[in-house]
């Protein structure tokens, strides 16, 4: 990461972590947070230097994931979101003039991008739809009872699924590359829940128009096996690793500050102080393991598309929402009831109601029966050594 790119994430974490309190306090957006994120052009560090973009690496974007995750988690859960969609319009877009002029906008314009994959009436399996592209002279039309569009109200941009053809099966979908002009959104239901408060995941229904060029030209099913799953399952395990690293620095500073009290005895939390320090590092090497495992398979189509990469990236994310549960728990216990409290510079309350999101999305028991029908198909890989 180059000293520019860091200043720039600093700026960023920097005012997530001054209004964490009141965006969860109040379920708002990170406003200044992004403002901030959008003056220092972090929003396009993906974008290929030829459309005007910082052509950054996966582990950058994956950086200032973790370093916003400990100020705000909201805020950097709404960054990956956006990360994600970026990334596929990147390597699925394509030579497309469309899509290149748009990735050229982002840039500029620092453009924020929002998904809408939920859809009523499909039991939350995001690999089906119930709504249709309808085309009709070059153009196309369609409408989506989108349960949850996260920041939708405060996005510049969604990119939608949607059933490639009225007459196509319910997985037989296409990403549709919405600009806000493109789209009216009606509200239809509120967030408010236990954490990551700020993301303001409402749904929506959302009613849709444009060109058919606005379609990405990859198939929705290899879009997201090769770039929305696993990018989606780095960028947001950055994330819970973010919650967790801030909440053992917490803890850390609880009992350095116990420990000074009283120089001849440990302090009775700090057994458990290692122990968060211990899951921990196993959650950061899980990461650092994956996010190269995903660097090697963009080099190689049969990687990137066997049995064992996906299982790869299941797990992955299994493991990191698990973790930053153990991690922020085990740091509760080293800090005792300063840790419990609302009014300490040691409280972990948001830390514990935001890391509690991480199993439920997308939940861990459906990634789960996927892996179960991956392992099906998996046949033994050489051992460790040669």
């Amino acid at each position: 990461m180059t000293d520019k790119l860091a200043a720039s994430r600093a700026a960023g974490v920097e005012m997530g972590a001054r209004h964490a309190a009141d965006v969860d306090a109040r379920a708002r957006f990170p406003q200044e947070a992004f403002a901030t994120l959008k003056e220092q052009k972090l929003l396009g560090l993906l974008v290929p230097a030829r459309d005007g973009g910082a052509e950054a690496s996966l582990a950058d974007v994956i950086s200032v994931c973790h370093a916003l995750g400990q100020a705000c988690a909201s805020t950097a859960m709404i960054y990956a979101m956006h990360q994600i969609q970026v990334w596929c319009i990147v390597r699925h877009g394509g030579d497309s003039a469309w899509h290149r002029a748009f990735l050229k906008r982002l840039a500029s314009e620092q453009l924020l991008l929002a998904s809408a994959t939920s859809e009523a009436g499909v039991g939350g399996d995001v690999r089906s739809s119930v709504c249709a592209v309808e085309e009709k002279d070059g153009r196309f039309t369609f409408d989506k009872q989108a349960t949850v569009i996260s920041y939708g109200a405060s996005a510049d941009g969604i990119l939608a699924t949607s059933r490639r053809t009225p007459q196509s099966p319910a997985s037989d979908q296409v990403i549709v590359v919405l600009p806000k002009a493109s789209y009216e959104l009606k509200h239809l239901q509120a967030w408010d829940t236990l954490g990551m408060r700020g993301t303001c995941s409402d749904g929506y229904h959302l009613k849709a128009s444009g060109e058919m060029g606005q379609l990405i030209p990859v198939p929705y099913a290899d879009v997201s096996a090769q770039t929305m799953l696993p990018m989606s399952h780095l960028t947001w395990s950055a994330v819970w690793l973010g919650i967790a690293s801030d909440a053992v620095a917490r803890a850390r500073a609880f009992i350095r500050a116990e420990a000074r009290k009283n120089a001849n005895a440990t302090p009775i939390g700090a057994t458990r102080l290692a122990e968060a320090a211990q899951t921990l590092q196993t959650m950061k090497s899980g990461l650092l393991a994956a996010l190269g495992q995903y660097e090697a398979a963009l080099k190689s189509d049969d990687r990137l598309q066997s049995p064992h990469f996906a299982v790869a990236m299941n797990n992955l994310k299994i493991s990191s929402s698990r973790l930053v549960v153990e991690v922020v728990g085990q740091a509760l216990l080293a800090c005792g009831l300063s840790g419990y409290r609302n009014d300490t510079p040691f409280s972990l309350s948001r830390h514990l109601r935001d890391a509690h999101s991480a199993q439920l999305m997308v939940n861990n028991d459906r990634i789960l029966a996927n892996t179960a029908r991956l392992q099906l198909a998996l046949r033994e890989e050489p051992g460790l050594f040669p």
